[in-house]
């Protein structure tokens, strides 16, 4: 039987670039033309359902049922217009990917015949078969109702020929299901909050806005190779592999000319992403072979995500289309660059501001700095929770490696902004002073703080880049609601807290830029071991951070304690995001996920040594054995054999600590999957039967680099890394 791994490279070899048809016109020509927006909506709704529709998106005013049979009808109009045929509820479970169940727009009729109809009721709710989906205990298995509910703000979107329209996913008690709706409720909550902070300032401020720009990294793979690796299309990563003699390290590929085959795949991706109203605007190669990342301008951060969900979708289909295959686990290959979702987070007012972007002015800048400071106070006080909010299995490979940031929470803010922070914490603060004196007598003068004062810090997860937050850690396969949901919360509650302080202060008789200054000077003191401006892979940081009592929990299992506690059961319940069931099912949930993607990897390195790996060394060792045996017979001395004899040594070893590692690992497997504690089976299973991943690897890969090239069954990482 010819040799997989050949067959799929003779694949690669004859592959030809498909042709691509890209629309002639300008971007700005076809940007949104499938997706029901605000200007379609303006075209195929009455003024009076426009309106409500507007209000609803705008303030979150509930959309009456007359009216969103107005808006049903519209939409059906649209879509049929387009060529759709069905439609779907397109929502977000907890299984961190997208589903959705499509139904036709017609009806048959008494006559016989059919009917194209799409009601208000089935735009505004339905009730897909809940019992599959991850509850975390919230409903028992046989009690299959949930419901779909229309989230308005998300503009519906064409697919295909369906009709795609983005609700949220509750169960038939009304706990969430999804990722969507804790996060729109943290905005709400950190919509008013951050108003009320506002009116300091600025009573004009009615609404403020989370923005965010999802930076997407990503790999791609000949899917002949993925194929042929079953390590990588059962787990999404290599489980095995010897470092390429080349890789990432003479830093060639960053920036560099993209290959023409990526080339013509990212021009059919963002055409489809644009189209659906996506707005990439940047693509590049990134760091490691075969790495590259896209990302999109800032939008508002539900909006933002939705469209980050959709966009992994667009890329798998449409690399298919070219051969590929696109790998979003955090680290698909050992030893190099794995690949994150940056998150880059800000606050955006209603009159245009961005509150994290500094003033010319002090007064401009005390503003900036209430939020700003608020911010690094809020991740200090649940550094915790937004570790956990980021934890997962494949995350859990990349963290501290590679140009991702290390499992300790830490904030980077550039040299600037912590001498100002500095400054503000040691000076002496005037009663004398006056709201509007620009010079601030009695309060060090503030210096101009400017857009992108300082260089950036790759090491750090929340880094401050000028007029937002950079959060790092977030995984490329995540979803990021979860991390999103976690700050925009934790936001909310410090905000509140900081209006209680201030306005304590001014009941006091305090004037009210001294109240502020007094009670930013306190936070900027309470919160500065978050601050960090060095190399955040450093063993001394490790070191300094203990010392500092910050956190450095480098697992998934423990990290997610943080969702259990009562300090994140207070802040739930103060905020409404989440219910205490819905934490305690959040966290289930994530355990589970957790030992359940060990598990098929250990399944997966036992089926791959025992039917894989150790065949094809031992029938290498047979052919050696053999050649051995022609040079006796031929009377030769044994020192012209001798090399052969220790290569037949060394694959008898390393066949042999294979062997004996999978059994072990398998029963340690067999002991973890009776322990009920869900807890302490991801543990296990982390702790133990994770333990024997690595030396199997190491054996394995050493085989690699002994065995007959030609008989090594597995695509190499120099194929893989490579794209031809």
């Amino acid at each position: 039987m010819p040799n997989i791994r050949f067959q799929a490279l003779r694949a690669v070899l004859n592959r030809e670039i498909p042709e691509t048809k890209l629309p002639s016109s300008k971007i700005s020509d076809y940007f949104g033309v499938n997706v029901f927006d605000k200007q379609k909506m303006k075209e195929f709704l009455s003024n009076d359902a426009y309106s409500v529709i507007i209000d609803s998106i705008d303030n979150g005013v509930p959309i009456p049922r007359d009216m969103a049979e107005q808006v049903a009808s519209s939409m059906r109009s649209w879509a049929m217009g387009k060529g759709a045929t069905h439609y779907t509820h397109w929502f977000q479970p907890l299984t961190g990917t997208t589903a959705e169940k499509h139904d036709a727009f017609f009806e048959p009729t008494a006559d016989g015949g059919a009917i194209e109809r799409f009601s208000g009721d089935a735009l505004a709710q339905q009730e897909p078969d809940a019992s599959s989906f991850p509850s975390g205990g919230i409903r028992n298995t046989f009690e299959a109702r949930g419901y779909t509910a229309w989230d308005p703000s998300s503009p519906a979107f064409i697919i295909g020929r369906t009709l795609c329209i983005p609700t949220v996913f509750v169960s038939y008690t009304g706990e969430a299901l999804d990722y969507k709706v804790p996060l729109l409720k943290a905005l709400s909550a950190l919509d008013k909050a951050a108003v009320d902070v506002c009116h300091y300032f600025d009573k004009s401020i009615e609404k403020v806005n989370a923005s965010l720009g999802i930076e997407q990294e990503y790999f791609l793979v000949d899917i002949a190779l993925f194929n042929a690796r079953p390590d990588l299309f059962l787990t999404g990563r290599t489980l095995f592999g010897h470092m390429s003699a080349k890789n990432q390290q003479l830093e060639d590929h960053y920036f560099g000319s993209i290959p023409s085959r990526v080339y013509a795949f990212m021009q059919e991706m963002e055409t489809e992403a644009l189209q659906l109203g996506i707005p990439l605007k940047t693509r590049h190669n990134e760091v490691a072979p075969s790495q590259f990342e896209c990302a999109p301008v800032y939008e508002e951060i539900n909006l933002a995500i939705d469209h980050n969900q959709l966009l992994m979708d667009i890329m798998d289909r449409v690399a298919k289309r070219h051969h590929f295959k696109v790998l979003l686990h955090e680290k698909p290959y050992a030893g190099i660059n794995g690949s994150g979702k940056h998150n880059n987070w800000s606050l955006i007012t209603n009159t245009g501001k961005n509150l994290l972007s500094p003033g010319k002015t002090p007064k401009n800048n005390l503003m900036f700095l209430t939020f700003f400071v608020n911010t690094i106070k809020a991740v200090h006080e649940h550094a915790d929770l937004l570790r956990a909010s980021i934890a997962s299995v494949n995350n859990d490979h990349r963290l501290g490696a590679n140009e991702a940031p290390p499992a300790i929470i830490s904030i980077f803010l550039g040299s600037q902004l912590s001498e100002v922070l500095d400054e503000i914490d040691t000076s002496r603060l005037s009663k004398k002073i006056k709201e509007e004196n620009s010079l601030w007598q009695g309060i060090p003068k503030i210096p101009q703080i400017l857009k992108d004062n300082t260089d950036r810090n790759r090491t750090s997860p929340f880094a401050f880049t000028g007029n937002k937050f950079e959060l790092r850690a977030v995984g490329s396969s995540a979803n990021s609601a979860s991390p999103m949901t976690i700050l925009n919360l934790i936001m909310a509650d410090q905000l509140k807290k900081f209006k209680i302080d201030v306005d304590k202060l001014i009941k006091k008789g305090e004037k009210k830029d001294v109240a502020l200054m007094t009670i930013i000077k306190r936070y900027i003191k309470e919160s500065r071991n978050i601050r960090f401006e060095g190399n955040g892979y450093s063993e001394e940081w490790e070191k300094e951070a203990e010392s500092r009592g910050l956190a450095n929990i480098k697992t998934t299992p423990k990290a997610l304690d943080a969702f259990i506690t009562e300090k994140a059961e207070e802040l739930f319940a103060e905020t409404g995001v989440f219910t205490k069931r819905e934490a305690h099912a959040r966290h289930e949930i994530l355990l589970d996920s957790f030992y359940k993607k060990l598990q098929i990897e250990a399944r997966v390195i036992g089926e791959l040594v025992m039917n894989v790996i150790i065949p094809a060394a031992i029938a290498y060792q047979s052919k050696l054995i053999e050649n051995v045996k022609g040079l006796k017979d031929l009377g030769l001395d044994k020192s012209t054999y001798a090399a052969q004899l220790d290569i037949i040594n060394q694959i008898a070893e390393h066949v042999n600590f294979i062997k004996d590692n999978v059994s072990q690992m398998i029963n340690e497997r067999k002991k973890a999957n009776v322990i009920e504690d869900l807890r302490d089976r991801a543990i296990d299973y982390d702790e133990k039967v994770k333990s024997y991943f690595q030396p199997i690897r190491y054996h394995v890969d050493k085989l690699e680099q002994v065995v007959d090239d030609s008989l090594w069954p597995l695509p190499k990482f120099r194929e893989l890394l490579f794209i031809k």
